[in-house]
């Protein structure tokens, strides 16, 4: 699939905060998603081991989520860890993998933050400029913002804030399970990235393509 190059990923941490400052303005997060339209969703996850990043992308059928494709790529972690800049840490061995796809999708959810992150630019935010597609962002820890507990029903979810703007949602994929954080990351906007969401999770915590890229990015060798 066709990718848009933005930048380097050879930067410095303070050079990569200026990039993701500079475009977090380019991002839409006002932006009608409809799910009748979504014929093929994605999940996105990273692995490192060893100082190997692997990625995989597992593409699924839409609404049914029946698995189509699975790429994977590898290569030397690039980047250190540092927090607030896990797009460059996975973002080259990622645009790898998406170069490999033959089946574009009209959705990716990504295993991380979209729109909850300091700067607004979290994996899937930052990802999506890329890819010039709908993306959706399903954290599992707390990175920032303030929010109340959800009810103990699959559905529920409470805001969450950050200088006073709703970032994202906290989250009840599966009833009396712990919530993730789900924020936009382009192109869509917050409750129908919920909706989408859910209709991805039929039965685990986890998004069912973020589980199959999950165990798919894990298997290196």
């Amino acid at each position: 699939m066709d990718i848009h190059h933005l930048h380097d990923w050879n930067l410095s941490p303070t050079e990569a905060v200026q990039i993701q400052k500079d475009l977090s303005d380019k991002l839409i997060d006002d932006q009608p998603l409809d799910a009748d339209a979504v014929q093929y969703v994605a999940g996105v996850d990273v692995s490192v081991k060893d100082n190997v990043s692997q990625a995989a992308v597992v593409v699924m059928s839409y609404p049914d989520l029946e698995l189509v494709e699975t790429v994977k790529a590898s290569m030397d972690t690039p980047f250190p860890y540092v927090p607030g800049l896990l797009t460059f840490r996975e973002g080259p061995v990622l645009v790898k993998a998406f170069e490999k796809l033959k089946q574009q999708p009209d959705v990716f959810i990504f295993d991380g933050m979209g729109r909850i992150h300091p700067r607004r630019m979290g994996i899937a935010a930052h990802m999506g400029l890329w890819l010039q597609r709908p993306t959706i962002g399903v954290g599992k820890t707390h990175l920032i913002g303030d929010y109340g507990q959800p009810g103990a029903l699959k559905g529920s979810f409470s805001w969450i804030h950050d200088r006073n703007e709703i970032i994202g949602a906290y989250l009840r994929t599966r009833s009396n399970v712990k919530p993730v954080y789900v924020s936009v990351g382009h192109l869509a906007e917050i409750n129908d990235a919920i909706n989408f969401v859910l209709t991805c999770t039929p039965k685990y915590k986890l998004p069912r393509p973020i589980r199959l890229a999950h165990d798919a990015a894990g298997q290196m060798g």
